[in-house]
């Protein structure tokens, strides 16, 4: 199950964001000499009338689009490249950025369209934050929230509705905020201290998350037409990335710990039990990890996609391209930070194993 949930979801979401690439590298003219679902040794392939080998390899790892002038699938320009016809480094600045582009926004896409999916199928929450119940000596009840109070803003962030609420509490545990409040039409400040609560699913999974001890009997839905839920779709996506965001910097100061890190054995393992949970909760894992997917590769890493465009931002600013040997250094670098972290983060996974605990 974990090995078929891996597969079900990360082969499509790397194809079509490889697909993204080759599609708009199509539309401007550049040719592509290899496009690979997974790396290492060619399991299957063939040749199209275009010259671009399609293959499938043997370790299922991500994917990659070798367009022609590229020096390897990491898209390094290649300096000793004659001036081919279609070659990715001659097509203009604003072509190549959108080609890299291309990809992460893809995984974008996959996201808003599932999530718009839920929305029309069964929903957006909107119940109010209105507080029905106070979790006895919770951070509400000791700073004096009582029921009937309209939740309004925290830390002057405004609230329409519980999700919205629980986006601004459950990444910040530990954390100090203004909570504004409504009770009896006046409006009221207070400080509060977020909790800390370890929660643990049914697998096990145990995750770090923020409470103050607050909550509604009631849960509300309401189904949106395409256009809202085209923007539900893009607000939510927008809104998860932000939390990765958030994540990251809280393990970058200390805030979290580098063990809430998951890697391909975690992804792979979260993927069986949520395939196991039925059809609904596995599409929604595979919108969370397309966002992921396009998070980090607009990182400005040097073989990630954002490490191109950070390249030709540069290029834009200095009217031409950084020299050969420094984007080869560059591109080093960056392939030895990826493969490092890739390491380090199956460490981290193997570590987790249930043969591993107390």
């Amino acid at each position: 199950m974990m090995l078929a949930g891996f597969l079900l979801m990360l082969g499509p979401l790397v194809t079509l964001h490889e697909l993204g690439h080759y599609l708009v590298g199509r539309w401007f003219g550049v040719g592509a000499k290899v496009f690979s679902v997974g790396f290492g040794k060619e399991l299957w392939g063939r040749t199209d009338s275009r010259g671009t080998r399609w293959r499938i390899s043997a370790i299922p790892m991500g994917g990659y689009v070798q367009f022609v002038g590229d020096m390897n699938p990491a898209s390094a320009p290649d300096p000793n490249a004659p001036a081919e016809r279609g070659a990715f480094q001659h097509a203009r600045l604003y072509q190549r950025a959108l080609i890299v582009l291309a990809g992460p926004l893809t995984n974008l896409l996959i996201a808003v369209l599932i999530f718009a999916g839920f929305a029309m199928s069964f929903g957006v929450p909107s119940t109010p934050p209105v507080v029905q119940a106070i979790t006895q000596g919770s951070p509400a009840e000791a700073a004096g929230l009582e029921l009937e109070d309209r939740i309004v803003a925290v830390d002057g962030d405004e609230v329409e509705n519980f999700q919205q609420l629980q986006e601004l509490i459950l990444p910040y545990p530990g954390r100090t905020v203004d909570l504004t409040y409504d009770r009896d039409g006046t409006e009221r400040t207070t400080e509060l201290t977020i909790a800390e609560i370890e929660l643990k699913d049914r697998f096990g999974n145990a995750s770090r998350i923020g409470r103050i001890g607050i909550g509604s009997f009631e849960q509300e839905f309401v189904r949106e037409g395409p256009f809202g839920a085209l923007a539900f779709g893009a607000e939510r996506s927008v809104d998860l990335m932000g939390m990765m965001v958030t994540g990251i910097k809280q393990i970058i100061v200390g805030e979290r710990s580098v063990e809430e890190l998951g890697g391909p054995i975690t992804i792979a393992k979260i993927s069986g039990e949520r395939l196991s949970l039925g059809p609904l909760p596995f599409v929604e894992l595979i919108a969370f990890i397309s966002i992921n997917l396009a998070f980090i590769n607009l990182l400005p890493i040097p073989t990630l996609d954002g490490g191109h465009l950070a390249f030709y931002a540069a290029e834009a600013i200095r009217r031409k391209p950084a020299s050969p040997r420094s984007q080869e250094w560059a591109f080093r670098t960056g392939m030895a930070f990826v493969l490092a972290l890739m390491l380090f983060v199956t460490i981290l996974d193997i570590a987790k194993l249930p043969i591993f605990g107390s």
